[in-house]
């Protein structure tokens, strides 16, 4: 999305929830254009940017070297993480 920029559409709760869902079952599959032409539900393609957007921003999604989109959040890891006394954070 260009800086500064609203988009046409705001996405809808349920339609972030359904491309969550997919890419967390499709995880490192798809590329951009092709997990957005498998949706269960088709979208327009702007609002599906402005929500892979807001995955990347929110980092719980990532593009591997093929551009493929994959699911890394994990809250139960950091949470473990974050208790582990023996790590530390610089």
């Amino acid at each position: 999305m260009i800086s500064g920029a609203k988009p046409a559409h705001s996405p809808q709760l349920d339609t972030i929830l359904m491309v969550e869902a997919f890419i967390k079952e499709h995880s490192g599959e798809y590329k951009k254009r092709a997990l957005w032409e498998n949706l269960p539900r088709k979208t327009m393609y702007q609002t599906y940017s402005v929500i892979i957007g807001y995955l990347l921003d929110s980092g719980k999604i990532a593009a591997d070297k093929d551009g493929k989109i994959c699911w890394i959040y994990n809250p139960e890891l950091i949470k473990r993480l974050l208790d582990n006394s023996d790590l530390k954070i610089r």
